[in-house]
């Protein structure tokens, strides 16, 4: 019987999971959810995104984006619209209560970071983050 090898999927949902440790006490302490805050970090990088560019982007089904997207909307983190020219394409922004909630978190972000970077090592980080980069470039 042949050894399975390694899961590469397995094991990148074990290190998100065991990273995600070190943010969601942060993110329940804002009553923000990974998805919310995904949207919110993207938003403040990027500014104003179409709907599905940012669904991509943080890799949330567009199912999902909607009410993800409502309930951010409800506590005036995010504003929608629809394009006059084109009903169908819908843009979304961080308010100003939305941005103030990101440089409310960042701080307490920042130090979460720099613990994992303490434990792993900064040089690691950079290797990581830069192999992670090329791995979701690749196409099947």
């Amino acid at each position: 019987m042949a050894i399975p090898r390694p899961s590469l999927t397995l094991t990148l949902l074990q290190a998100r999971e065991a990273t995600m440790a070190f943010f969601r006490p942060a993110l329940n302490e804002h009553d923000l959810t990974e998805q919310q805050w995904r949207v919110i970090r993207i938003l403040r990088q990027q500014g104003e995104l179409e709907s599905h560019q940012l669904a991509q982007q943080a890799c949330i089904l567009k199912p999902s984006m909607t009410g993800v997207l409502g309930r951010l909307e409800r506590d005036g983190l995010v504003r929608r619209w629809k394009a006059p020219q084109d009903q169908r394409r819908v843009f979304v922004a961080l308010t100003e209560k939305g941005q103030q909630s990101f440089v409310a978190m960042s701080e307490g972000m920042e130090r979460n970071y720099l613990k994992i970077q303490q434990q792993f090592g900064e040089e690691k980080m950079q290797q990581l983050l830069g192999l992670l980069n090329e791995l979701k470039n690749i196409k099947p």
